[in-house]
């Protein structure tokens, strides 16, 4: 056993990185044969990975000798760079390598395991696609011998750089990722990629009025000193014969990529040598939680059953991460989109709705959030009586958090849009709507239940369910606005007809006509979800 451990520990770093290449490339190809459809959705990846690096390279070398050619290539390299930062943290199940802990009771050094991680990270799509767009940025900025010799040192430099980034972001939150934590903080991705396109969107749009990529500059110049954006810096300062300059950017950029090697090493041996702090944490309080009552939330809820169900089902919102996913999700894109909408001066205040409309999904699926443990909830459920109960709880439960915020996003989209005298019909509307997809989801949750796998970060709907999920989501899509009928015929009257001073009417209006279809829609599924548990039951617990 000890020679066996000499020989393993001692081995040459070549050899190493040898066995860690073919190992990668042996996941990669096992990976590809369990299923059809992986491949075809891998050589699918390709292509499209191989088109969009050929069409930037294309775009990279008709810039080349424009006056914002290296702005251009210095800022979409900082993007690139960003990018594969926040990766590890987003997607903690992508690539099984980025957990290091399952190398912990091998006999191997930190620094061979380092090179040989780096050279086998180095293998697959996402870092050829790196070297390729940091290829094609250097072509757009590299001018004379100078150039050209700093950019064969540089485009190497930034795609190494750029994976390291990402191993030792990973290696350093690797217990975070691994955690239910981390899985919790996986849902903020959707709230990343949400932020990410509509201030993409609001940028370009402020860029073209701005006049022209020359107000890219100013940026370009303060990333242009960031690693590993600085090595494409370099290679621009090497055309312009700014030498000095070309050699303090790459060099800044290669001490980043010795100081991320050495990050990533001292993550690895504290990884493989300390316990893990947060079994530890949880051992030592395990035995001084507080168990005397249910805390602020309990006591000032009602009392009884609908108390009791209002608790489970805000709880559930804050702990359980696919509904907290969803809430998060809904709350983001219910306040982004009509805020965006106002502040590029274009938007409506009737756009205040979708926050309406994304909040309302929230009580689509109801009991498929509660998974298996719906039976103990279908042991309480006997009579219509008691599914009315129930289900009004848990829109109360959403109520707490959907009104104030529908009437929160509403004033303030009008507030930025100066469209006060529109803020009545608009809230009215809000409200109307908010009702309508409470009500509609109600019935949904009871017709077309669907299971919620819990094994699996990407999956909201268990094989073979989707149809049930298409059906619940875009049906009542479609129903909600169709039930506001009246509401939306009686603004366009009033604005049609010039008799805008009436127009506040829609505020109680609206409010009293979307509580009188939630209880109408309460009133239609209590006696479905009675009547259906068992096939309810069934349906929700296949995840």
């Amino acid at each position: 056993m000890s020679a066996s451990t000499t020989t393993a520990g001692t081995a040459p770093a070549s050899s190493l990185t040898s066995v860690f290449v073919r190992l990668k490339l042996s996941l990669l190809r096992n990976g590809l044969r369990q299923s059809g459809g992986r491949t075809a959705a891998y050589i699918l990846s390709i292509v499209f990975g191989a088109v969009f690096a050929a069409a930037l390279v294309l775009a990279f070398a008709l810039m080349r000798g424009s006056a914002d050619a290296d702005s251009v290539a210095i800022l979409l390299t900082g993007v690139l760079a960003l990018s594969w930062t926040v990766m590890p943290l987003f997607i903690p199940s992508g690539d099984e390598t980025l957990d290091p802990s399952r190398l912990v009771m091998l006999p191997l050094r930190p620094r061979p395991l380092i090179r040989a991680l780096l050279v086998a990270s180095l293998v697959g799509i996402g870092p050829v696609l790196t070297l390729v767009l940091a290829f094609g940025a250097a072509l757009s900025v590299a001018h004379g011998a100078a150039g050209v010799v700093v950019a064969v040192l540089a485009v190497p430099l930034v795609t190494v750089t750029c994976v390291a980034l990402s191993r030792a972001v990973a290696a350093a939150n690797v217990r975070l990722l691994t955690s239910r934590k981390g899985r919790d903080l996986a849902l903020l991705s959707g709230l990343v990629i949400a932020v990410g396109i509509q201030v993409v969107n609001f940028a370009a749009q402020r860029l073209g009025r701005a006049g022209g990529l020359e107000s890219l500059e100013p940026a370009a110049a303060v990333v242009g000193w960031l690693p590993p954006a600085a090595a494409i810096g370099a290679v621009d300062s090497a055309g312009r014969g700014d030498y000095a300059v070309a050699a303090a950017r790459l060099l800044l950029t290669a001490a980043a990529l010795v100081a991320l090697l050495y990050w990533w090493q001292r993550s690895l041996v504290r990884l493989m040598v300390e316990p893990d702090g947060s079994t530890i944490g949880a051992a030592s309080d395990a035995g001084v939680r507080d168990d005397g009552g249910t805390g602020l939330l309990g006591r000032i809820l009602p009392g009884g059953r609908t108390g009791a169900v209002m608790e489970r089902s805000l709880r559930y919102m804050w702990r359980d991460p696919k509904t907290k996913a969803s809430a998060v999700t809904s709350l983001a894109l219910g306040l982004i989109v009509p805020l965006v909408n106002a502040l590029q001066g274009t938007g409506s205040v009737y756009w205040a709705c979708f926050a309406s409309g994304m909040l309302g999904m929230l009580m689509y699926n109801q009991f498929g959030q509660d998974s298996s443990a719906f039976w103990m909830v279908a042991q309480t459920i006997s009579t219509t009586a008691d599914a009315y109960a129930e289900l009004r709880a848990r829109a109360q439960a959403l109520l707490l958090v959907t009104l104030p915020y529908a009437v929160f996003v509403t004033v303030l989209t009008t507030a930025v849009l100066g469209a006060w005298s529109r803020l009545p019909d608009a809230l009215g509307l809000a409200l109307g709507l908010l009702g309508a997809m409470l009500a509609v989801g109600a019935v949904a949750s009871a017709l077309f239940p669907y299971s919620i796998p819990q094994d699996s970060g990407y999956k909201n709907v268990a094989p073979g369910q989707g149809a049930l999920a298409w059906i619940s989501i875009f049906g009542g899509m479609l129903v909600a606005p169709l039930l506001c009928a009246p509401l939306i015929g009686a603004t366009v009257y009033l604005h049609l007809s010039d008799q805008e001073s009436l127009l506040w009417l829609l505020l109680p209006a609206g409010a009293l006509y979307g509580a009188l279809l939630v209880w109408a829609g309460l009133k239609v599924a209590a006696p479905r979800t009675a009547g259906r548990l068992p096939e309810i039951l069934t349906a929700v617990s296949k995840g």
